[in-house]
């Protein structure tokens, strides 16, 4: 019972020491107007990435452990970054494996062969689909999705929605649609977690409700 208790309190001491060296203006900075979020009743955490983005590819070794560890009342998504016309071919690739199933299964693999090796042209649909060939993707339907209208939807969302949340780089966190992360003033990717935590507390403080046990 002690050693519960012990464990309560420190689990406390830690979140309330994570709220309070969270600064608006500092380590995150709160939009004049909410975004739309696309999980209802849960707290809606967002990255804003690139694959051809170095730093996001460091950031998601860190990233991922850390996203299979939220709670169940927190759903995350990615957004892919739309700042040129090669990150947009990017964002079409993304959006053309989720719409086939295969985004998930091949997110970390796709970031290694475009960051090492002979490193991946994402942003050449040729040399992209001999790649997932070799990865067991049917290739006919991803040339479909790839050149679908529902890709051409999420893309022009993706924008709005960078836009809305006046993103400028990436790797960016946003938390519920109301927060974003400031990196200016990080001395670590892991830190970026750490306020993305506070945040999500936040969050959940605002909407009344306990937080949950981690899966």
């Amino acid at each position: 019972m002690l050693k519960q208790l012990v464990i309560g309190l420190a689990i406390i001491l830690a979140t309330g020491i994570a709220q309070a060296q969270s600064k608006v203006g500092v380590d995150y900075r709160e939009l004049g107007t909410a975004q739309p979020t696309e999980s209802a009743g849960r707290i809606e955490v967002v990255e804003f990435f690139s694959y051809l983005c170095p730093h996001c590819y460091s950031f998601d070794a860190v990233l991922m452990p850390w996203v299979n560890k939220l709670p169940k009342d927190v759903q995350f998504r990615r957004i892919p970054a739309m700042f040129s016309d090669d990150y947009a071919k990017a964002a079409r690739a993304f959006y053309a494996l989720e719409a086939i199933g295969e985004e998930q299964r091949l997110h970390t693999a796709l970031f290694d062969a475009v960051h090492t090796g002979a490193k991946l042209r994402v942003t050449d649909e040729a040399e992209l689909t001999t790649w997932l060939g070799k990865q067991g993707v049917d290739t006919k339907k991803f040339a479909a999705a790839y050149h679908s209208f529902g890709v051409e939807t999420n893309l022009k969302r993706a924008s709005q929605l960078s836009d809305g949340y006046k993103i400028d780089g990436v790797p960016a966190m946003a938390v519920n649609g109301k927060y974003v992360v400031l990196t200016d003033n990080i001395k670590s990717l892991g830190q970026v977690l750490t306020i993305s935590d506070a945040l999500i507390e936040r969050s959940r403080k605002q909407s009344g409700n306990a937080a949950p046990k981690k899966k």
